[in-house]
């Protein structure tokens, strides 16, 4: 497996950093993933060691307590731990995104408050978007902030939280027409808000609700969550950036982050299902060989380190491509769909390799199988980033005639 899926061209630092998370992946993730993924269990054990690791405050700068790296090194942490356990990099992701937000359009007062606990692990992150009725949908979203005073009230329902029970603090995208007069394009009314609360469920504070978690065919142990806004009032200057109507774009960067570390948890589960397929392959007898022997298996083995590597290549060239502070938006959505869809792949002929067995629950195969899925529709179904990735080909491949 050592020669599949690697990185040219890293650091020192980095690759330490990539051997320290592949070792406490090895030791710390991968004995105990699937018995406490069974169990849907919060894994707050291997949180702790993440925390210890220091990798909360992985891109956070150095000025605030952080290790200040790229995104190609947390995208490739997030594969490293993803071929562990996917529920983990997902744990990690969702923190990410408030913390990459905030040091991009945070103000002063509010990079000082926030990111030096971010970095030490004390704050989690979570952001919003989504709602009950609207999908990827995002310019129908209805919940609403009202200006009252130095304050705003916000009101409405918002779904599928990652770490909605466990963060304490989330960045929640709602409609705010203050300043903004009628007709004025829907995603130019839209404001981000840190709502800082207290990790648990129910009321966990005056007009703040998080119901218990939602029951999932996987991704189990992470907390996935749905937000209840009734009357919730917010400091005005918790207005992400200070200013209103630029939710849209805040969120849209931190989601392009997103994309990359979905391409990155695609990799590295598809990984995981690569080693699960070739390692059973030269086990298995059939015919009075290993199954690893007959041609037809052989040509399995072939598809799917190829669709690994591919899949690793254009990962790691979207978020180099971020990280030259250039725009990104169509690597990101390429990197996303195909190792989603790779990752799927990988995993069903790994799932096929196993035979019977990897139907039965002893067998690991078995929760990837069910894990998979989640990375067709998290960042955007396939349909959304064909029409980033078709738009932005139209705007480069403009017809001159």
């Amino acid at each position: 497996m050592a020669r599949l899926a690697q990185t040219a061209g890293l650091t020192d630092i980095q690759r330490e950093i990539l051997s320290t998370v592949r070792d406490f992946v090895d030791k710390e993730i991968l004995p105990v993933a699937t018995e406490l993924e069974h169990r849907d269990e919060y894994p707050q054990q291997i949180v702790d060691g993440l925390k210890e690791l220091g990798l909360f405050g992985l891109m956070i700068p150095e000025e605030y307590g952080g290790l200040g790296e790229s995104l190609l090194t947390y995208a490739l942490c997030v594969e490293e731990i993803a071929r562990g356990w996917m529920s983990v990099s997902g744990i990690i992701n969702t923190h990410f995104i408030v913390a990459y937000m905030l040091k991009q359009h945070g103000t002063q007062e509010q990079k000082d408050h926030f990111l030096p606990r971010m970095a030490a692990g004390d704050i989690r992150g979570a952001f919003s978007m989504s709602e009950p009725a609207l999908g990827s949908d995002v310019s129908a979203i209805t919940s609403k902030a009202v200006k009252d005073g130095d304050e705003y009230v916000l009101n409405g329902q918002k779904m599928w939280l990652t770490n909605g029970g466990t963060s304490s603090l989330v960045a929640v995208l709602v409609r705010s027409d203050e300043g903004h007069p009628e007709g004025t394009a829907p995603h130019k009314s839209m404001t981000t808000f840190l709502i800082e609360k207290e990790p648990g469920f129910g009321e966990v504070q005056p007009g703040l609700t998080i119901p218990g978690k939602i029951d999932k065919m996987g991704y189990k142990g992470v907390d996935t969550t749905e937000l209840i806004m009734d009357g919730l009032r917010i400091p005005a200057d918790r207005v992400l950036g200070g200013k209103t109507g630029r939710g849209f774009y805040q969120m849209m960067d931190g989601v392009e982050v997103g994309r990359v570390n979905v391409a990155a948890r695609g990799c590295g589960v598809a990984q995981r299902a690569f080693e699960l397929g070739v390692s059973y392959a030269q086990q298995r007898h059939t015919f009075g060989k290993p199954i690893a022997q007959h041609q037809a298996i052989q040509f399995k083995l072939a598809e799917m380190a190829t669709k690994v590597e591919a899949a690793h290549a254009m990962m790691v060239n979207a978020a180099r491509k971020k990280d030259s502070g250039e725009r990104n938006d169509l690597e990101a959505g390429m990197a996303k769909y195909l190792a989603s869809e790779y990752c799927k792949e990988v995993v069903e002929d790994a799932f096929r390799i196993h035979g019977g067995y990897g139907f039965s629950k002893e067998y690991e195969i078995e929760r990837l199988y069910r894990e998979a899925p989640m990375l067709l529709i998290g960042e955007g179904t396939a349909e959304i980033q064909k029409m980033i990735i078709g738009r932005r080909l139209l705007e480069e491949y403009r017809f001159q005639g």
